[in-house]
């Protein structure tokens, strides 16, 4: 059993061991790309940001992987562009390529077959072609337009063959290329939730406080409405609260906790009236705010509602966590 626990010990060592030395290397070989980093990239960068057409990114194996990464960071943040798959291009796929487009290839040698048959086809059609290649003196270097240079010292495979190190610098040279030209386009957020209206990230960016809240009840009540009708009201809207309303001014709150504190004090049951029971200081949103920022403030008050004003700051409806959550904002 001491033997086995030993082994266990010495097999979690190596494991960390080799993990570490697999993100040194990548890592050191990312921060490489700095010195790689010339006119050759600027000028591939401003050639992109002035195109009328689209960026076409190519490639075989592993960096055709990376290529549809690269291409759907490209679209996500304003630069259209589209993969093709290097050997299904010269199998028929090239008829993507039109007049305005620019050629993306990336290969970590060059020299890859695939790659070498297709470049006469993108050069004869008059398409700019930028190079993302580690070897700037290979065909695919010599061919290019421009060249982003990805040149990594070896794999993080112990090998030194499998694709690791070379296509995270691959990676981290697309990203560079599409921060530099959302930079330029001065890419907002408001633009980029244009781009993300689905998941959770653009809802952040986009959805407000009146888009959940108008999809609520608006549980109202006067200073003066007596606890039958309190409680009719707040479980015909079923949130759990009722505002309470004076003259179309808010004047209070009332909560189920608010109604279980009141039962506590023992009061004549009949006498009781809103205003006796009410928070008067409730919490509020305008209903133009974003709903992330109801998050904020629910979070920061441990609440789980706020009252929504319109422009005209008078009440118009509720906003509750499980809005919130039922969007996937929390």
């Amino acid at each position: 059993m001491i033997h086995q626990n030993t082994k266990k010990l010495d097999n979690n060592q190596r494991i960390l061991e080799f993990a570490k030395k697999t993100l040194e290397l990548e890592g050191q070989s990312v921060l490489q790309l700095i010195n790689y980093l010339d006119r050759s990239f600027s000028d591939a960068v401003e050639l992109i940001y002035n195109s009328k057409g689209r960026v076409i990114v190519t490639g075989v194996g592993k960096s055709a992987i990376i290529a549809n990464k690269i291409v759907a960071t490209l679209n996500s943040t304003g630069t259209p562009a589209i993969f093709m798959h290097a050997a299904d291009a010269i199998h028929g796929d090239l008829g993507l390529v039109q007049k305005d487009d620019i050629v993306l290839c990336i290969s970590k040698s060059g020299d890859t077959p695939e790659i070498k048959v297709l470049i006469p086809f993108i050069k004869n059609s008059d398409n700019h072609l930028i190079g993302m290649t580690g070897n700037p003196k290979s065909f695919l270097g010599m061919q290019s337009d421009f060249v982003l240079r990805t040149s990594v010292e070896k794999e993080a495979c112990p090998n030194d063959l499998a694709p690791t190190t070379s296509t995270t610098a691959q990676l981290a040279m697309g990203d560079a290329v599409a921060v530099s030209l959302l930079q330029l386009r001065s890419f907002s957020s408001s633009d980029f939730a244009k781009y993300h209206p689905g998941g959770a990230l653009g809802k952040k960016l986009y959805l407000r406080v009146n888009d959940l809240s108008s999809q609520n009840e608006v549980p109202t009540v006067n200073p003066h409405t007596k606890l039958k009708d309190i409680i009719l009201e707040m479980t015909d809207k079923r949130l759990g609260l009722t505002a309470v309303v004076e003259d179309s001014n808010l004047v209070g709150l009332i909560t189920d906790g608010d109604l279980r504190r009141m039962l506590h004090n023992n009061p004549d049951l009949n006498q009781v009236k809103a205003m006796d029971i009410m928070s008067k200081s409730p919490k509020t949103i305008k209903g133009t705010e974003m709903a992330f920022a109801a998050k904020d403030i629910m979070e920061q008050f441990e609440i789980s509602q706020l009252l929504v004003l319109n422009d005209n700051d008078k009440y118009c409806g509720v906003i509750h966590m499980h809005d919130l959550i039922r969007e996937g904002l929390i």
